[in-house]
């Protein structure tokens, strides 16, 4: 009888050593998926306040000039920080393309400080200036206004192309 009873608490002990053993791993594995989750909101929190630089822009109809370069040169910030290039980080690099008053332009982020200065002159020159009519009937001239679309990347669900098009 007495080797039963010991046999019994043997066994007693082993099944709450398993027990023990089970919770520790079933924790193990809930705060290590919590933990995932948790790095995962953080990245896409990340990820949405970095697209937002960009698409703040979009569904507006009023876009100027100043708009763009600012546009632009976010979009080249971003691209000499990262190094980023076309032939080896595309899904990465932001592209800026736009279709001006004063002509269509692509990768305006390639564009030296000079070159935007000189899109920005011709942009404001009063001859390119458009004539906008306010509601007491006044006519001014006036910047031209712009429109955006922006495009995310599906793989990085970052912002990688930025087209500014006239109304």
């Amino acid at each position: 009888m007495e080797n039963a009873t010991k046999a019994l608490l043997m066994a007693a002990g082993v099944l709450i050593g398993l027990a023990i053993l089970s919770l520790a791993v079933y924790l193990f594995t809930t705060f290590g998926v919590a933990s995932a989750e948790m790095h995962g909101q953080i990245e896409q929190d990340r990820i949405n306040q970095f697209n937002a630089q960009f698409t703040s822009y979009q569904q507006r109809n009023d876009l100027t000039i100043y708009d763009i370069i600012t546009v632009v040169n976010l979009a080249k910030n971003n691209n000499e920080y990262y190094e980023l290039n076309t032939s080896t980080n595309s899904n990465n690099y932001i592209t800026v393309n736009a279709e001006l008053k004063s002509g269509s332009k692509a990768n305006l982020e390639r564009q030296s400080t000079e070159e935007l200065q000189e899109l920005i002159k011709k942009e404001t020159d009063i001859n390119n200036m458009i004539d906008y009519t306010d509601e007491n009937g006044t006519t001014y001239k006036g910047l031209y206004h712009y429109s955006c679309t922006v495009t995310v990347n599906d793989n990085t669900r970052r912002v990688n192309l930025i087209r500014f098009y006239k109304n």
